[in-house]
């Protein structure tokens, strides 16, 4: 006797109009054209976002005050002064300037660390390294940007302080100014500000918090003013001598001063101040370099 047969199910039969599958073509195609980022890319981004800033703004409409106000209050005070016994011969009337670019400095200052030191607080730093993975190329765009707008706002500053000064002190301090003088006072001060701007920028990235970095900064810049106070002993007399000839304040006068012997012959004379902070901004952006590639954002 046979076993009885089951019926085997009918195969499924495909429509008749079955959509085809879709075939993997390696991923999506824009429309869009895509290149390499460049550092052009980089200085744009960083461009829009420190001119979109109210910190920028507010910081640096702050120092231009400063720098034009204080310096065309002095110059206008300095009027009334009698010089024609000589008494201000190591002075012009671009020196009327240091005044407010001294405070001015202090604005630099907490732009440049605000600069980065914002986006590690807010996490915004690790956007920017994902749109831009190169950390080498983030930190030099940021330099770039905020270097030449400093640069630019302190000589347009500088130049206006300097032109009023001199009007308004026609025939007291106005024949001893000169060429290289006028050269210093500008070129020579817009250069090292914006170079003390640099080295804030380059703090505020190795420390990576505002507070301490601007802390930091402003003790550089009065802690040797202020240790020279209480260095009365004869045996710290050179040290004292040192701090002072090479504290920023000293510097910025010795960029204003007239002639090119500056305050002290002994000390930095000329355009030394700048050849200085040049040197110091190397070295701080080597180590910022070095920290922004280390550690962790």
């Amino acid at each position: 006797m046979t076993a009885p047969q089951h019926p085997q199910p009918a195969a499924p039969q495909a429509p008749a109009f079955a959509p085809e599958a879709p075939q993997w073509t390696g991923g999506y195609l824009s429309p869009i054209p895509v290149r390499k980022a460049t550092l052009a890319d980089a200085l744009a981004s960083e461009w829009t976002k420190i001119r979109s800033l109210r910190s920028t703004m507010w910081t640096l409409g702050v120092m231009v005050a400063l720098v034009f106000g204080i310096g065309c209050a002095i110059a206008a005070a300095a009027t009334a002064v009698d010089d024609n016994g000589g008494g201000g011969k190591d002075m012009s009337a671009l020196s009327f300037g240091v005044f407010g670019v001294l405070l001015g400095v202090i604005c630099v200052i907490t732009l440049g660390v605000l600069t980065i030191s914002s986006e590690f607080g807010t996490g915004m730093i690790r956007t920017t390294l994902t749109a831009c993975p190169n950390r080498a190329r983030v930190l030099t765009a940021k330099a770039i940007v905020f270097f030449l707008l400093v640069f630019t706002i302190t000589l347009v500053s500088t130049t206006l302080v300097g032109m009023v000064a001199e009007s308004m002190l026609q025939g007291q301090w106005t024949d001893r100014t000169t060429g290289e003088m006028w050269l210093r006072a500008t070129v020579g001060v817009s250069l090292f500000v914006a170079l003390i701007g640099l080295l804030a920028l380059a703090v505020g990235t190795i420390v990576r918090h505002s507070a301490g970095a601007i802390t930091a900064m402003l003790g550089l810049m009065l802690l040797p003013l202020v240790m020279t106070m209480f260095m009365y002993a004869s045996a710290l007399s050179e040290v004292r001598k040192f701090l002072l000839q090479y504290s920023i304040p000293y510097e910025l006068f010795v960029l204003f001063a007239s002639g090119t012997d500056g305050p002290d012959s002994s000390g930095p004379t000329g355009w030394d101040p700048v050849w200085i902070m040049m040197g110091v901004v190397a070295v701080a952006l080597g180590g910022a370099y070095a920290a922004l590639m280390k550690r962790d954002a």
